[in-house]
């Protein structure tokens, strides 16, 4: 069906000729479309088609890398207090807030009488898990999360893991340290079976509290429905916080199953569509522990 489509669209030329792809504005949309072809694109043409994602993926990092560094870094510093902190990680405001009551007026200064600042620990402080469902639909959101899973996975204060599916599931893990090779490594199109996915996250799970999995699909379930909000539920009550990203794309409204975010809402999973530049103040909140049934107005 794939080498049929792209003879009736006109694109195997396109494919055979490297220059030709060269000269086509990239943007995200040309990624999807080329992550799609993966399969069927002749060998000569790889080459050339990799050097148009890592210009997408570069430029998207450009944009986006630090605003999630920034977010996150500064969420996780604020999760964990620390009542004997060197100078360096004094919260001044917080401590002036705490020692109002000491002020000294004649010395028009504040005696504090504890610090209150941010701690540091060796080892990671969440775990992140994006699941990433790679029907041909979600080719946008495949491709941001792929970017903004390979900046977590470069903060050591965070343990992050890529999972993508259909039918089946894929991790991705070993390849958030180059995002092309990722998103070469994704096979858009098929069905889609959440609750498989979301059964072997579960398994990847061992501090469900200190634990952030991002669902990013249009909730179109394939698979066992009922077993599913089940799955779901189990995570929630371990202390899992999950949210479902119905769209990571700059593209609107989404098309999603809406039966099914209404039952996910039920059960206390938010569910909503974010745009590229709001997702570093989700995860942000999301360490934080807001309410992230706020977040989405």
């Amino acid at each position: 069906m794939q080498k049929d489509a792209m003879e009736r669209l006109g694109l195997q030329q396109m494919l055979l000729e490297p220059e030709v792809l060269r000269t086509v504005q990239p943007d995200v949309h040309l990624v999807g479309l080329l992550m799609s072809l993966g399969r069927v694109m002749p060998a000569k043409v790889k080459h050339t088609a990799r050097e148009v994602v890592q210009r997408v993926v570069q430029d998207l990092e450009q944009r986006l890398a630090n605003p999630l560094r920034q977010a996150v870094q500064g969420a996780l510093s604020r999760a964990v207090r620390n009542p004997r902190p060197r100078y360096a990680e004094i919260n001044w405001a917080a401590t002036i807030r705490a020692n109002l009551k000491h002020y000294q007026p004649a010395y028009k200064t504040v005696i504090p009488e504890k610090l209150v600042g941010y701690g540091r620990r060796g080892q990671a402080l969440k775990e992140i898990v994006l699941c990433v469902d790679q029907s041909g639909s979600m080719a946008a959101s495949v491709v941001y999360a792929g970017v903004f899973g390979a900046v977590l996975a470069s903060l050591k204060a965070v343990k992050t893991h890529m999972v993508v599916f259909d039918t089946s599931v894929a991790d991705l893990t070993q390849d958030l340290h180059d995002p092309v090779d990722l998103l070469f490594g994704v096979q858009l199109g098929g069905g889609t079976d959440i609750n498989r996915a979301l059964t072997y996250c579960q398994q990847l799970i061992t501090r469900p509290a200190d634990t952030i999995l991002v669902l990013i699909s249009d909730l179109y379930e394939g698979g066992n429905e009922a077993e599913m909000l089940k799955r779901a539920a189990a995570l929630k009550a371990a202390g899992v916080t999950l949210v479902a990203l119905l769209a990571l794309s700059d593209e609107g409204s989404p098309g999603f199953d809406r039966r099914m975010a209404e039952q996910l809402a039920a059960l206390g999973v938010p569910s909503f569509a974010c745009t590229p530049d709001r997702f570093p103040a989700l995860m942000a909140a999301a360490i934080q522990g807001r309410d992230l049934g706020t977040f989405a107005p």
